[in-house]
């Protein structure tokens, strides 16, 4: 597990800006990150994730749409106990809302709970989020979400790089500059 960090990208790119996390795990695959980290586009596909968290990570990173009731674009991080999950979809936590907690789509409390029957551990999990302007169907991020794609990419990569405590309070809630 040293040094063991799985960046995944989630959401439905069919449902606009749902497609968030797909096209910022794009951006990252290209990307030249330190030795241990996998990205991925898991999009709707939980039991994926969690059978690739089974090998078990230091830290998760999830990138989704996570409508907060922000300007569109707005990127957060936020981070989640694995205990939290549950509480959270259940309870209208800072996540509450999220395509992320969609019964049509991926369910990390059950991606979790899967995982924690195969034995694994997700170590410290961080969502980076961003406030979607549409999540009608359709292919295609709105402007302002496809403008943040770039922020977002940086914040993970510097989530990665200088650690979690470090980007975390400075990125709560900023809209994307693209």
């Amino acid at each position: 597990m040293t040094g063991r960090i799985l960046v995944a990208g989630v959401g439905n790119i069919f449902l606009g800006d749902d497609g968030f996390g797909a096209e910022v795990a794009r951006r990252l695959a290209g990307a030249s990150l330190p030795e241990g980290v996998q990205v991925a586009d898991y999009g709707i596909s939980g039991m994926h994730l969690a059978y690739d968290l089974a090998d078990g990570c230091d830290m998760t990173i999830l990138v989704d749409a996570a409508p907060r009731g922000g300007e569109p674009g707005t990127i957060t991080v936020l981070e989640v106990g694995r205990d939290q999950l549950r509480e959270l979809a259940a309870s209208g936590g800072p996540v509450q809302g999220s395509r992320l907690f969609d019964g049509h789509g991926m369910q990390p409390e059950v991606v979790f709970g899967v995982l924690g029957m195969l034995g694994g551990d997700a170590g410290r999990i961080l969502v980076v989020g961003c406030e979607p302007a549409s999540l009608e169907p359709g292919i295609g991020l709105s402007e302002p979400v496809a403008a943040a794609v770039d922020e977002a990419a940086r914040i993970v990569t510097d989530l990665i790089t200088a650690g979690p405590d470090a980007v975390a309070a400075a990125a709560g809630g900023r809209p994307g500059t693209g």
